[in-house]
């Protein structure tokens, strides 16, 4: 089984003699002005959650921007911090983008163009052609602090997601640099018909087969880029070996799933620190013998919240014995919040709350309690612990680490996780109760079972679904994604190289 120290061995054994540079738009850390003082905190990510391990075990640079209100004040004049700030491992670089970057790149081209492109949740995207500008500007950018980070000797560079579609292409368009560049897509990739809306798909596509290995969470969306590739430009498809060659130049594409640090994050769960707040969840949400169901995620389209939520009132109207015996937990992270639809979604789950809760409350009880905030790692985790199911109604997800976050907080091997078909981890969970998230009486039904299924069932699934999660964990991700890239050679320099031809001529 894979492991830190396993991964550690992996890196000092084979990676000593070169650098790793990992590249995130988000930071594991930023810096912030709280009442006049700094203080230091990740930041509410996926991405960070499932890399920040690797990183603590394999050293290296993290290039990212410096979104914090106090991170130029404590990084050196080259933009570095080392961290983790309690026992640095590895160094961060920040890079610095302005408020028009940031807005037509990130909020722009990337979330407001390629994440609905990309999920299947029938929100229209929207192509800026001055956001596409600056796509490619702070692509570039990025590249530029690559390429200093990395300077004359030999780097894996290892891009993260939809944030840098045209970073590979102009790393490997530098000839003084020797690298090997990988990237992980975290996102669903879609039909090759879907994609065919992108105004700039040439250039896209070009950017990414820049990478020497490509990876997605499942093969399906391998298969789909494979077919994308295949339909928009001129380039030789092996689908049989699964690799692309454009301009002698071959792109490998692999499936990857993602996990999290299983070890940890029980170890944590058991911790004396998560009784605490177990119990003050316990006295917040003022229970007595009712039931708990929870949701956790970021406020945004793809999640499915408001179809849950619809679904638990559905619950309600069709099994009455039911009420003022559940309490629904939602926890909604702002996500996005100066993107048009995020703030129409917000209302919309505002609405829905407010309608279900008065419709059900009575004196002494209401069906669902709403909080509109981040928590931390450990409040989280005491919330999984006093939950009788989670509710993860993905409309669609590359993977989904809520679900094996709650998996890996259930020690005691109970609790039910009801999870949508639509995400990554139904491919890995399959003792999930799994669930159509857009049928409103299924994921009813689904919430009955949960209630009223029996604990040696319970028990069963719960262990099933650990068991898998330990041992697909995210030191296997990332060890089984460096072992690919090791088989890869680096390129010599071809400045070099035509500066000696040139003197033999």
């Amino acid at each position: 089984m894979w492991t830190r120290d396993a991964l550690q061995e992996l890196t000092e054994s084979k990676l000593q003699d070169y650098q790793l540079l990992l590249v995130a738009n988000r930071e594991p850390y930023l810096h912030r002005y709280v009442g006049g003082r700094i203080e230091c905190v990740p930041p509410a990510s996926g991405i960070v959650s499932a890399l920040e391990p690797i990183m603590r075990a394999c050293g290296g640079t993290w290039i990212a921007h410096g979104s914090g209100t106090a991170d130029r004040r404590v990084a050196d004049a080259g933009g570095h911090v080392r961290v983790p700030p309690e026992a640095p491992t590895y160094t961060l670089r920040r890079v610095w983008l302005t408020k028009e970057q940031e807005d037509g790149y990130y909020y722009g081209l990337a979330n407001e163009g390629l994440w609905p492109l990309c999920h299947m949740v029938f929100t229209r995207p929207v192509f800026h052609p001055p956001d596409w500008a600056t796509y490619r500007q702070v692509n570039e950018h990025f590249g530029e602090a690559v390429l200093q980070e990395a300077g004359e000797a030999p780097a894996f560079v290892f891009i993260q997601d939809y944030h840098f579609g045209l970073l590979p292409r102009l790393l490997k368009q530098d000839d003084r640099a020797k690298l090997i560049v990988a990237q992980f897509w975290h996102i669903p990739w879609p039909n090759p018909e879907m994609f065919q809306a992108f105004p700039w798909k040439e250039e896209l596509l070009d950017g990414l087969l820049g990478n020497d290995l490509l990876g997605f969470h499942l093969r399906y969306h391998c298969q789909n880029f494979l077919d994308t590739v295949d339909r928009t430009l001129e380039a030789k498809i092996d689908y049989e070996r699964f690799e692309i060659t454009r301009g002698g130049k071959v792109t490998v594409v692999r499936p990857f799933p993602i996990s999290i640090d299983f070890e940890e994050h029980e170890g944590v769960a058991r911790s004396q620190a998560v009784d605490l707040e177990m119990d003050r969840w316990h006295q917040q949400l003022r229970l007595k013998d009712e039931a708990v169901g929870i949701g956790i995620d970021r406020i945004d389209y793809t999640k499915g919240i408001p179809e849950r939520l619809r679904a638990l009132d559905h619950f309600l109207e069709k099994y009455p014995e039911y009420r003022e015996r559940v309490v629904f937990v939602q926890i909604g992270v702002p996500s996005r919040t100066h993107i048009p639809q995020y703030k129409l979604l917000e209302d919309e789950i505002d609405g829905v709350v407010e309608e279900i809760n008065w419709k059900w409350s009575t004196d002494s009880w209401r069906p669902i309690v709403y909080y509109k905030q981040q928590y931390s790692p450990r409040q989280m985790m005491g919330l999984h612990r006093l939950a009788q199911f989670c509710i993860v109604s993905s409309l669609d997800d590359g993977m989904n680490l809520v679900a094996k976050e709650f998996v890996a907080s259930r020690f005691d091997e109970d609790g039910v996780l009801i999870l949508s078909r639509f995400t990554g981890a139904a491919r890995e969970l399959g003792s999930a109760v799994l669930v159509n998230p857009f049928a409103v009486d299924e994921l009813a039904e689904a919430i009955r079972q949960a209630l009223e299924m029996p604990e040696e069932e319970r028990r069963k699934r719960m262990e099933k679904m650990r068991q898998v999660v330990a041992e697909n964990n995210i030191y296997r991700w990332a060890g089984k994604f460096l072992s690919t890239l090791l088989k890869f050679e680096f390129p010599e320099n071809s400045r070099a190289e035509s500066e000696l031809v040139s003197q033999a001529v």
